[in-house]
């Protein structure tokens, strides 16, 4: 008799679970590309909203930075490097040139390289809802941001997650 009441409760646990994980609400992604950072780069933010939850985040910047120093988007040594303005310089991503561009922010007093900067964001929209980034946005000015995301000391913190508030609106939108 045990026997058989440990297999039926072990049973309706599987079922339920098995049936939870086919409710669950579909992960919808978005984009938006951001002048998150003065006008001489943009960042490109992008999203996995669940319902109206934040599940996953991911953000680089994209910046016109020395080719003989840095690594450059694809293609920027072939034909699509040709259009830039300045041969000297390629378009690149800060992410994959951490190194390089936290040096730079190193020299200005940073103590955070700007990967590990980004992560913090991320890290920080997860969980959130859309109406929770948007109300955080809305009830603090950008100087005060700056301070507000434990690991990130950027002091466009604000344009970073408003770039996740676009990218979470246009996964609303699909």
């Amino acid at each position: 008799m045990k026997k058989t009441l440990i297999l039926v409760l072990v049973l309706v646990s599987i079922f339920s679970l098995s049936a939870a994980s086919f409710a669950a609400e579909s992960i919808r992604m978005g984009k938006a590309d951001w002048a998150a950072h003065g006008t001489r780069c943009f960042a490109v933010a992008v999203v996995a909203l669940q319902g109206d939850v934040i599940v996953g985040a991911y953000l680089d910047e994209y910046q016109m930075l020395p080719r003989a120093e840095t690594t450059g988007v694809p293609n920027s040594d072939k034909a699509f490097g040709e259009a830039f303005a300045n041969p000297e310089q390629a378009l690149a991503s800060k992410k994959v040139n951490t190194e390089y561009y936290s040096n730079n922010m190193a020299n200005a007093g940073s103590t955070v390289t700007i990967a590990n900067n980004f992560k913090a964001l991320e890290d920080f929209v997860v969980g959130m809802t859309v109406a929770e980034l948007e109300a955080f946005l809305s009830n603090n000015d950008k100087e005060a941001v700056v301070d507000m995301v434990t690991g990130a000391t950027l002091t466009d913190n604000y344009g970073y997650l408003t770039a996740f508030w676009a990218a979470a609106k246009d996964a609303q939108s699909k």
